[in-house]
Formats: C-alpha cells, sequence, structure tokens
C-alpha cells in the first residue's frame, strides 16, 4: 500500500477521527467545511495536523460535484465519507471509482452498497442464505391494496400468539437512522399512514418502496460489527453491541459492548448462544454476498432469545468505537488499548489483506457509549437551539472522548451550535473490566463533565446528560 491523500467527505467529530487514523497509518489528509463550521473542531485540527493546505472551504457537504472539485484541487487519491452525507450512497461511491480520474471509494464496493442498501433486498437475501428475517414483506410494496391484505395477515399473526394489543411496522424501504417508520395499532388507520409513508420516502428517498413488517415488542436492539478484505473472500467481527437506550425517535444514545453479559444477568435464554448465531450469521452473510469493508448487521433479540436480522448499515458507523474498546488483535501489541475500526477500515480499502483471523481477536471488559446531546429528554428529545459557554471533561486512562466542540472555560466565546446537521456534541467511550466497573466510570464521567450555555431564548442550555445517567442503571435490560 502506497501512501495516500485522502480527502475526508465529513465534517466533526468522525473527520477528527478519520484525520487521526490517516496519520497513524502514515497517509495525508484534506479536510473541508462550510461557513457554519469554521469554529469546529475538525477545522482546528486539520490545520494542526495538516496544515493550511489540509483544509478547503466549501458552500455544502451534500454537492457531490463540489467534493470532487476538492478532491482533484488537493490532489486527493481516495474519499473517505464518514457516516451521513454520501456514505450509503451507491451512485457517488460508483462515481468516485468509475471517473475519468478514479479515487479509491473508502467503504464496501458501490455495488454491495446498492444491494444490501435496501432493507427489502436484505431481508430477501439473508432469508435465502436461512438468516432470521423479522416477518413481513420481502419486496417493496407499492400497491395500497397489496399493503392492507399484508397488514391484515400480519394482525392475524399476532392474535394467534397471544398479542392483544398488535402493531404493524411502516417502513420506507430505502431509509434508515429511524426516520420514515410509523407504527399502525388500528388497521381502520393502516392507509394513511402507508400514503404518508410512501410519499415520505418518494420525495425524501427518490424511492416509493415500502416495507411492512411485524412490530416486535420489548426487544433488544443488537449490532455485529463486521470487517471484510477488499474482494470479499474473508470477514471478521468484532463483537456485538447493544443499542436499545435510544430516543422516542429510534435515535440511539447509549451503546454497550458486548450486547449481552450473561455474568452480570440471569435472562430468559442462552444469551451467549444468541450472540455466537448473529455473529456467525452476519459473517457468513459477509462471505457471501463478498462484501468488503467495514459493515454493521443489525439484530433485534425477542425476550425469549428469538434473533431477528433488521437491516445492514454499509457504513462506518457512529458507535465504531465501542467495538474497537473492548477489541484486541494477537500480535498486534497497538491494539492492547483497543482496535481503531476507521483506521482498519482506511487500511483494507486502500488495499491491505487482513492479516488476521477470527481466532486472533480476543475480547476485555465491557465499554459503554454515550452520545451527549443538546436536546430535552423531558419534552420528546427535542433539540435545543444556543450556544456553548463552559465545556470539559476530566481525562482519564479508561475515557476516549470525541468532539468537534472546542473545550471552553469561563470567558472563552461561547460555540454556536449548528442545527443544520448531525445534533452530536461529543461522543464518551468508557472501559471497565467488567459490566459493574463500566457503569461506575460512566457515571463518574458524566458527574464531572462540564456542559453549559444558553438557548435562543437566554435560558439555560439542556442536555441529555441527566437522561444518560439514570439510564446507565437499566443498560442491558430487557
Amino acid at each position: 500500500m502506497g501512501k495516500h491523500r485522502v480527502l475526508i467527505a465529513n465534517r466533526g467529530e468522525i473527520a477528527m477521527r478519520i484525520a487521526r487514523a490517516c496519520v497513524k497509518l502514515g497517509h495525508e489528509f484534506v479536510c473541508v467545511h462550510t461557513a457554519a463550521d469554521t469554529e469546529s473542531g475538525h477545522v482546528a485540527l486539520a490545520k494542526s495536523l495538516g496544515g493550511a493546505g489540509a483544509l478547503y472551504r466549501i458552500c455544502s457537504y451534500q454537492d457531490p460535484s463540489e467534493i470532487l472539485a476538492v478532491a482533484d484541487a488537493c490532489g486527493a487519491t481516495a474519499v473517505h465519507p464518514g457516516y451521513g452525507f454520501f456514505a450509503e450512497d451507491y451512485r457517488f461511491a460508483r462515481r468516485v471509482e468509475k471517473r475519468s480520474r478514479p479515487l479509491v471509494f473508502i467503504g464496501p464496493s458501490w455495488t454491495s452498497i446498492r444491494d444490501l442498501g435496501d432493507k427489502i433486498n436484505t431481508k430477501r437475501i439473508a432469508r435465502g442464505l436461512s438468516v432470521p428475517t423479522i416477518p413481513g414483506s420481502d419486496r417493496p410494496i407499492y400497491d395500497e391494496m397489496e399493503a392492507v391484505e399484508l397488514a391484515q395477515t400480519i394482525f392475524a399473526f399476532q392474535r394467534e400468539q397471544g398479542i392483544e394489543e398488535g402493531c404493524v411496522l411502516v417502513k420506507a424501504s430505502a431509509g434508515g437512522g429511524g426516520m420514515g417508520i410509523e407504527e399502525v395499532y388500528d388497521l381502520d388507520k393502516f392507509r394513511s399512514v402507508y400514503r404518508r409513508i410512501r410519499n415520505y420516502a418518494k420525495r425524501n428517498l427518490s424511492d416509493e418502496g415500502v416495507l411492512i413488517e411485524q412490530r416486535i415488542f420489548d426487544f433488544n436492539h443488537l449490532e455485529v460489527q463486521v470487517v471484510a478484505e477488499r474482494g470479499g473472500g474473508k470477514a471478521v467481527h468484532f463483537g456485538t453491541r447493544n443499542c436499545s437506550v435510544q430516543s422516542l425517535g429510534r435515535q440511539k444514545r447509549i451503546e454497550v459492548a458486548p450486547g449481552f453479559d450473561p455474568a452480570s444477568y440471569a435472562y430468559q435464554f442462552d444469551a451467549a448462544n444468541v450472540l455466537e448465531r448473529i455473529t456467525a450469521d452476519s459473517v457468513k452473510m459477509s462471505v457471501q454476498m463478498a462484501y468488503d469493508n467495514v459493515g454493521t448487521w443489525e439484530w433485534i433479540v425477542t425476550p425469549k432469545g428469538d434473533p431477528f436480522l433488521m437491516e445492514v448499515n454499509t457504513r462506518i458507523q457512529v458507535e465504531n468505537g465501542v467495538s474497537g474498546i473492548i477489541s484486541r488483535i494477537a500480535g498486534r501489541p497497538e491494539t492492547e488499548a483497543g482496535v481503531d475500526i476507521i483506521a482498519e477500515q482506511i487500511r483494507l480499502a486502500l488495499g491491505e489483506p487482513l492479516g488476521y483471523s477470527q481466532e486472533d481477536i480476543r475480547f476485555s471488559g465491557v465499554g459503554i457509549e454515550y452520545r451527549i446531546l443538546a436536546e430535552d429528554p423531558a419534552n420528546r428529545f427535542t433539540p435545543c437551539l444556543g450556544c456553548i459557554e463552559r465545556f470539559s471533561w476530566r481525562e482519564e486512562p479508561w475515557l476516549r472522548l470525541h468532539t468537534q466542540v472546542p473545550v471552553l472555560a469561563e470567558g472563552d466565546a461561547p460555540y454556536e451550535i449548528p442545527m443544520d446537521f448531525d445534533p452530536n456534541l461529543a461522543l464518551a467511550i468508557v472501559w471497565g473490566e467488567n459490566l459493574a466497573q463500566a457503569r461506575e466510570r460512566g457515571v463518574a464521567f458524566l458527574s464531572a463533565l462540564t456542559l453549559t450555555g444558553s438557548d435562543t431564548k437566554g435560558e439555560s442550555l439542556r442536555t441529555n446528560v441527566e437522561f444518560l445517567m439514570n439510564r446507565t442503571q437499566t443498560i442491558l435490560h430487557f
């Protein structure tokens, strides 16, 4: 693998993590930023690590032509999309690879993004490999009458299972991140919901495809972190994580790795066996599909221990670090404090072999990741507009904190929160030798965190720190 110059087509903390990974691997990088992000940490880091030539001003993170124009201007040889924006846009990935001056797309092949980016197609592929999926449609439903008939069938099935108050999920097949999903408890209201989701999908995703599924109640949301070699011949997993603590809009707030802890809780099922099943099925599906970079297989697990594959995220995820902090690779001493999965992603995308097998990977301890936001959990997690006036935390050997917000002491100029983008202010990853210690350290971190400011009305800035602290006591519970 020769030396590359990587254009980071993203912002904030993920751009900062990618830049640091590039430096670690010996590659150059270039960051982009908009006017709203002038004070963002990724701008300061780019100047610090790469100098003035490592930073370009753009009008929009979502203009592919502008992004690629910067790539040409700076002589980039690869593009890293981060998460969001172009990360799961197979058309962008294809354009990057097939243009007159081809670039390496740091992510899976565009065909993998296309084939696994559609929830319905993913379900069809999974069923063909005997991977369990949620009961419901396995192809886009465009006809309203067909959708109604399927909903009737699912409601009837739920009644047979003894579920008194049944529920059907109506989902945009090309959606993701908890968007374009509604629950229907009454068949009489199904038609209006179906039309609303179909219109949302057409307007925002350019695809009217709708997925009709059974709503699984009281489930845990688990993920399997898969890492695969270019060409798709080899794949491994870096364990599981539990992402069940979410906002009302199904946006994750706390992630825990591993996904279950049989040593701490008595589950109604063989939790270790469930973890083994979903990791094996995820890797099997990755190999069969010739998947060739990082990806996340998302599962739901019922209180009886029944796992169902929900979807595949064909990108690096926000929570990759909590999987990395509990992972170790034999023969790689730099991973004794955790695996940098972003660095692995870059290394593999640029053509290096995997270099290790599943037997070389071991897991140590428990990791907890907190997503810190300016929002009001008591008011349906409504985002809080305003500025941060003080922001600091206590450094600890067991803590990793990723943020684009500058450290602010009393008297420093406030940081205005840009609300046009991903609302995360910071990601804090805590490690402990076991769940009890990780929880204790998590509470200690949150208690010592300083995060204050004012909203647009001049009132105190609302954050989710107290919510995170309270939910720490119930993580991994059903």
